[in-house]
């Protein structure tokens, strides 16, 4: 199962940027020709997660379909497996158009917000 590699450098680089604050959430595109399955995602991430800042944060997926153009005939398809054969000409000189994405594209985290003052302890100019 390669989602676990996959989930723990997601973890080790929220971890990196999160600098000590509690995350939240991260949200993260998966490309349908990525070969992640997200469903194991998410379970890799729980399990990952465990005594870091992202302990208890949601993992959100964005799951981007896999879409490619033929240089030959000119027409685009949609990609559901990496078979790279045109459908409408049968030629072989296809360019992925979209599917290959694995980002991290955002992450909540804690702020350390200002603490209230007390009006009963504050002078009056």
């Amino acid at each position: 199962m390669h989602e676990m590699a996959i989930t723990q450098s997601v973890i080790d680089a929220v971890c990196e940027h999160a600098a000590g604050r509690r995350v939240h959430c991260v949200t993260v595109t998966v490309g349908a020709l990525c070969a992640v399955v997200p469903d194991a995602m998410r379970f890799c991430f729980e399990l990952a997660a465990e005594g870091t800042v992202t302990e208890g944060a949601d993992l959100e997926i964005v799951e981007v379909a896999g879409a490619a153009r033929c240089r030959g005939c000119g027409t685009e398809f949609e990609l559901t497996y990496p078979i790279l054969l045109c459908r409408a000409c049968g030629g072989a000189d296809v360019e992925v158009r979209s599917g290959q994405e694995l980002r991290i594209t955002s992450m909540e985290v804690e702020s350390t917000c200002a603490q209230p003052v007390d009006a009963g302890t504050t002078r009056r100019r």
